[in-house]
């Protein structure tokens, strides 16, 4: 893994930090290389049960590096389709990744959250943001459409309406207004930022496995079923998790009316 993305962890909280400060945590061709085994590698590892995505320095992420695209404008039409879409392609497995993965995954946002940084964001779980937070589509802005699963996660979160006001017009807007929509979940202060998400993912981290493991997922492919289907879901769900400790541990807890232990 290159020093565009850092992957560290601390007991079962895991922390992948966007590293290009300098840049706005911009969308490189070595940021890609980078996410894809980084997201890999916590998807795989039982012993991480929540993953904070986070931006370091002053912003989240401002979208793709322009400057790389500057680059490429050079080279003929047909090339130009066949490596972007290449690009692409590529990163959309680690935002694949980051939504499908079985642990939480938690935003930690701050300043620009622009373009494949709102996708992004958008893959997550759950969103914490700092008053200073502001956001974009930018696309139109380049005349290109929204990659990173924005056209599919938006309209999921805001919407239908707002979801295309947010990527026909790219106006920015700010946390107040991100937190109304229901785009974030939390807006605090920035100083108070590193302490509200900190409190989630221990929140997270401390509670039942797999039971969230598998709310996230009944959650994430309700929209492809019939209420039918998810309720038969549900039904398995509830008797597959009814038969494992963490069930046996939580029912006792509140009957005898103290904190459960749950199953590290």
């Amino acid at each position: 893994m290159n020093e565009t993305v850092l992957l560290a962890r601390t007991g079962p909280v895991a922390t992948l930090t966007l590293n290009r400060p300098d840049a706005l945590n911009v969308l490189d061709e070595a940021m890609v290389d980078a996410l894809i085994p980084a997201a890999a590698d916590v998807a795989a590892d039982p012993g991480i049960r929540v993953l904070v995505v986070q931006g370091a320095g002053k912003h989240f992420m401002a979208g793709g590096d322009i400057r790389t695209f500057a680059r490429e404008s050079s080279r003929p039409p047909d090339e130009r389709q066949r490596g972007f879409q290449r690009l692409v392609e590529r990163v959309h497995v680690a935002v694949e990744t980051i939504a499908r993965m079985p642990q939480p995954v938690v935003a930690r946002v701050q300043g620009a959250v622009a373009g494949f940084g709102l996708s992004l964001m958008n893959a997550c779980d759950l969103a914490i943001a700092s008053d200073d937070a502001y956001f974009a589509a930018g696309y139109r802005q380049i005349g290109i459409t929204p990659d990173g699963g924005g056209t599919w996660s938006l309209p999921r979160i805001v919407g239908q309406r707002r979801a295309l006001g947010i990527l026909l017009l790219g106006e920015r807007f700010g946390a107040a207004d991100a937190l109304a929509m229901g785009l974030v979940n939390r807006v605090v202060p920035l100083a108070d930022l590193d302490a509200a998400v900190d409190a989630v993912a221990r929140a997270l981290a401390d509670g039942p496995r797999e039971a969230l493991s598998a709310t996230k997922r009944l959650v994430r492919d309700s929209l492809d079923r019939t209420l039918s289907e998810q309720l038969q879901a549900e039904a398995v769900s509830f008797g597959r998790l009814s038969a494992t400790d963490d069930f046996v541990e939580g029912v006792a807890s509140f009957l005898e009316k103290r904190p459960p232990r749950f199953s590290r």
